[in-house]
């Protein structure tokens, strides 16, 4: 049974008097369907933005689609992936691709993954104070789907002039995040989007392990994601779609008039929990981007869960590795 046929019949039982409700989007507009992007793409006040590889882009993209050369992810953010903080190097990326203050911009991906980066890059629009960003639901493969054919052929707009007007409550700052992990700020929520093992410190990716004092909720973002039957494998995989029903039940239990923080490890997953916020109705989500990498090696902030890095077993075990290496170089020099 489809996805679409249980909403219908759902939708009959609802209408009969039946108290099951199916949850909806907000703010439904953020979302755009593969016809509204091939109904606009050839304006000059519309620019879709192709957030996978150039190597992917290059095989096959939307016909108009352009490219920043990079995943949107990369593109966007420095070698530590984190938002620039001088804001006029977004004003010259965006405003060399063809966007200005009043470009339509949609962003779009290929699968689980570059579905992070394009969520990177709205939530980068949204924080400079863009208000004609979207995503195209399921990418790639709803574009595909709906009948619709990939180019090879780049895409370059004319330059056009970007002036950011930067909101600055979606970009929560490390000292917000310390202040709240010490219990000194009151009147807002935080949810961690990395795994239970980072969570709980038993997964250390920085200095330490553990997660942010008085955190409000561990929802791992692949959680929130859709699922599908592989047919090859005949098992259920993460999709690259957004469902209502799934993310709302998620974060049913948050407020969505108080201020919410989300945080992963560098940002990224946090940035599709910030998109789905958003898409929910939350009044003023924002994305901690230096999140759990700038925390967490901290001394001085304050960790629930601490697990120390364990710096003398990642040693042993690069040195173990390398003597492994040395011992499969010896072999082949054997054998020649």
């Amino acid at each position: 049974m489809t996805k679409t046929y249980t909403r219908w019949i759902l939708g009959l039982l609802l209408a009969s008097g039946n108290t099951l409700a199916l949850a909806e989007w907000a703010n439904p507009q953020l979302l755009v369907s593969p016809d509204k992007v091939e109904e606009n793409i050839s304006k000059p006040n519309w620019v879709v933005v192709d957030c996978r590889p150039l190597n992917e882009y290059i095989k096959g993209h939307i016909p108009g689609a352009i490219s920043f050369g990079n995943k949107c992810d990369k593109a966007l953010r420095d070698e530590t992936e984190r938002a620039f903080r001088d804001i006029s190097r977004y004003e010259k990326i965006l405003g060399r691709v063809g966007i200005s203050n009043d470009t339509h911009v949609v962003f779009y991906h290929g699968n689980q993954w570059t579905l992070l980066d394009a969520s990177v890059a709205f939530w980068i629009l949204e924080y400079l104070g863009h208000d004609k960003v979207y995503l195209l639901d399921g990418g790639v493969d709803a574009w595909r789907k709906a009948g619709k054919r990939l180019s090879n052929k780049p895409i370059r707009k004319k330059p056009k002039v970007f002036k950011a007007n930067v909101k600055s409550s979606r970009y929560a700052t490390s000292e917000e995040m310390f202040q709240f992990g010490k219990g000194e700020l009151s009147g807002i929520q935080v949810i961690d989007s990395r795994t239970k093992s980072e969570y709980d410190g038993s997964e250390t990716h920085a200095l330490r392990g553990g997660h942010i004092p008085n955190t409000t909720i561990n929802v791992s973002h692949e959680t929130t994601l859709a699922t599908r039957k592989n047919r090859k494998t005949g098992k259920m995989e993460i999709s690259e779609y957004l469902d209502p029903d799934v993310v709302a039940a998620k974060f049913a239990g948050l407020d969505k008039n108080k201020r919410t923080v989300t945080y992963c490890h560098t940002g990224t997953r946090a940035s599709m929990t910030y998109l789905q916020l958003r898409l929910l109705g939350f009044k003023d989500p924002a994305n901690y981007d230096e999140s759990w990498r700038v925390y967490g090696s901290n001394v001085q902030f304050p960790v629930a869960n601490e697990q120390w890095f364990d710096f003398w077993n990642a040693q042993w075990q690069m040195q173990n590795f390398e003597s492994r290496i040395r011992e499969l170089e010896k072999q082949l020099a054997k054998k020649k």
